[in-house]
Formats: C-alpha cells, structure tokens, sequence
C-alpha cells in the first residue's frame, strides 16, 4: 500500500529524518499556524507520525511511506535517557516502572513471572505496562525470545 504525501508533508518528514534522527522540529517558512495544525493533523491521523512527551516523531510507516529506511529509534544511549527523563518528569528512580526497566535492561532480560514478583502486579498489569507506557510513551522496544521448555523471556532490545 502506498501512502501519498504532499510536497509540503515530504520536506517536513525529510528534514526530521535527516536533521533530528525522526524528530520534527521544522516546518517551511510559508506553513504557520492553522495551515501547520492540518499538516500534523492529517500525518498523524494516518499514523505516520506519533506525538512523545509532547513532541512529533517519525512512526514506521512514517519511513515507509518516505521509501526511508527506519532509523533505529533505541540505543542505550537513548534508553537512559529515557529512564532519566522518566525520573525526571515524576517518577521515582526506585519506582516499580524503573525496576522493571532495570530487569530488561539486564542481559539476561526477565520473565513475565520475575516481573510479577518483583512488582507484585499481575500477569495482565506487566503486558500493559509494556504496551502503553514502555512502547507507546517511552518508545522502548521490548522483544521476547521463547526456548522450548522454557519460560517466555522479555529484554529491552536496542
């Protein structure tokens, strides 16, 4: 499927993929005010760009639709920032979002079991935690592996 964009659209997905690693933070001279609202309004209704902590990114179909390559949105550089900015922004360092954080981060990664442990949350709380607020809000990718006769292993990937 292909997703036309204007001309306008083109620069500013362009300049952020280009310039700010998928961050927009540029709009051409002639597009202010109402007519910017509309361009942001139609990309994000058709998902091509997401808003993070206030600010617009480039989603993967943002790339697609460019015929861009994804830049890789996780490093660990980025991942703590992420745990930074999260313990600046409220949370606490020793937070329960930081100490499952913490266990994804570690080599090893954790178990959806270890996590309910350590949280004292249930099974349902971790994958939402893991879809809403560590995917969608702080743009972490978390991956799973699975070994026969194993329990499911989740990690932060980078």
């Amino acid at each position: 499927m292909s997703t036309s964009l204007t001309a306008t659209q083109q620069q500013i997905l362009n300049f952020a993929h280009e310039h700010t690693e998928g961050k927009i933070t540029w709009y051409p001279d002639n597009i202010k005010g109402g007519a910017r609202q509309k361009i942001m309004e139609s990309l994000a209704n058709r998902e091509l760009i997401v808003c993070k902590r206030k600010e617009w990114f480039i989603t993967a179909k943002g790339y697609d639709a460019l015929g861009l390559p994804r830049k890789s949105p996780v490093t660990k550089q980025a991942i703590e920032t992420v745990v930074k900015e999260a313990t600046a922004s409220g949370s606490r360092a020793n937070s329960k979002q930081a100490q499952v954080i913490a266990m994804l981060k570690s080599p090893e990664g954790a178990t959806l079991k270890q996590i309910c442990e350590a949280t004292g949350w249930q099974q349902h709380t971790v994958r939402g935690a893991f879809a809403g607020a560590f995917k969608k809000k702080l743009g972490l990718n978390i991956t799973s592996t699975k070994e026969p006769g194993a329990e499911r292993v989740y990690k932060i990937s980078l």
